[in-house]
C-alpha cells in the first residue's frame, strides 16, 4: 500500500529489548518550525487513516477528490473531534507507518462514522509482516500539551487494556471489523481467535505509544546542532519516567513483569494550539 513520502525527522531512536525510544519532529525551515507544512502532510494521510482497505483500493483520478473529502468528513464528524483526539491517532498512524513500515489492519475511525458506533480500545491496529508471521501492533496515543500528563494518563490506560478480559473482548471486535479484501485478513483473524492463548499473541505483538507535548526546546530552537542536542536532553527524562511507571504499575496489579514490548514515540510540538488551528482550517476547506 503506497503512502505519502516521509516528512517527519527522526531526532532520536534507540532500541532495547523492552522496546524502542523514538522521537520525531516536523523540523525547521529558515529558522521557523514547519507547522503549516506539518499540517499539509497530515492531511495527505487522511484517506489511508480514515477509510477502509476496499475504499482506498478504489481511489483513482476520477474520484480522488471525492474520496479525500469523504475521509476529511469522517474525521470532522466524529464525536471525539471536538477534543482533537483523532489528531493524536493520525500522528500515531503516520509515525509507525513511516518508521516501522506497518500495515493498517483496521481503520477504527471508519467504523465510528460509517456505522455511527463508538469504537473504544486501542488507537491503532496495524501489523508488520515478519518471516515468522504477522506481528500485531496495537497502539495508544495522547495528543497533549504536557508530556508528564500524557505519561500519567497513557500508562493507566495501557495497564487497563492489558487485562485478560479486556483483550479478549477487544480482539473479538477487531476480528469482526477486518476487511475481508485485505490480503492479511485470514492470518490476523487466526492470531486473534478466542482460542489463541494471549501468551502466543504477546510473543508476536507490541504496543506503540505516541505522546505529543509543547516543547520548550522546539519553541526556542531553530533547527541547528544545538537544537538536536537539546531536544535529546529534553526527551530522555520522559522515556525513563514512562517506562518506570509502566513497569511498576503493571507489577503492582499483576505481580509479574510486563509481558509485551512497548515502543515509546514522542513528537514535540512548538504549540499544539497552532497545529490544531492549521488542521482545522484544512479540514473545513475540504467540507466545501
Amino acid at each position: 500500500m503506497k503512502h505519502p513520502d516521509k516528512f517527519l525527522n527522526v531526532v532520536f531512536h534507540e532500541s532495547a529489548d523492552v522496546g524502542d525510544d523514538l522521537a520525531l519532529c516536523a523540523g525547521f525551515e529558515r529558522g521557523s518550525w514547519r507547522n503549516d507544512q506539518f499540517a499539509d502532510h497530515i492531511i495527505e494521510w487522511l484517506p489511508e487513516f480514515a477509510l477502509s482497505y476496499s475504499e482506498i483500493k478504489e481511489i483513482g483520478h476520477h474520484n480522488a477528490l471525492r474520496i479525500i473529502k469523504r475521509a476529511a468528513k469522517i474525521v470532522y464528524d466524529t464525536e471525539k473531534y471536538g477534543l482533537r483526539g483523532e489528531f493524536g491517532e493520525i500522528l500515531l498512524h503516520i509515525a509507525i507507518r513511516q518508521v516501522y513500515k506497518t500495515l493498517p489492519a483496521i481503520n477504527k475511525i471508519y467504523y465510528k462514522s460509517s456505522v455511527n458506533e463508538t469504537v473504544k480500545g486501542f488507537d491503532a491496529v496495524h501489523v508488520v509482516k515478519k518471516d515468522t508471521g504477522l506481528e500485531l501492533w496495537v497502539g495508544e496515543t495522547k495528543f497533549y500539551n504536557t508530556v508528564s500528563k500524557a505519561i500519567y494518563d497513557v500508562t493507566k490506560e495501557i495497564i487497563d487494556h492489558l487485562e485478560t478480559d479486556y483483550l479478549k473482548s477487544e480482539f473479538i471486535l477487531i476480528r469482526n471489523k477486518i476487511d475481508p479484501a485485505w490480503p492479511e485478513a485470514a492470518e490476523l483473524k487466526d492470531l486473534l481467535h478466542e482460542n489463541t492463548s494471549l501468551d502466543k499473541v504477546f510473543q508476536r505483538a507490541c504496543i506503540p505509544v505516541l505522546l505529543t507535548y509543547n516543547s520548550k526546546v522546539v519553541k526556542e530552537g531553530a533547527g541547528d546542532k544545538e537544537y538536536e542536542k537539546n531536544i535529546k536532553c529534553e526527551i530522555l527524562d520522559a522515556y525513563s519516567t514512562m517506562r518506570k511507571k509502566l513497569n511498576e504499575q503493571y507489577a503492582a496489579r499483576f505481580f509479574t513483569a510486563l509481558p509485551i514490548t512497548v515502543h515509546v514515540i514522542l513528537i514535540p510540538l512548538k504549540e499544539k494550539v497552532e497545529l490544531i488551528s492549521a488542521l482545522d482550517k484544512r479540514l473545513k476547506a475540504l467540507q466545501i
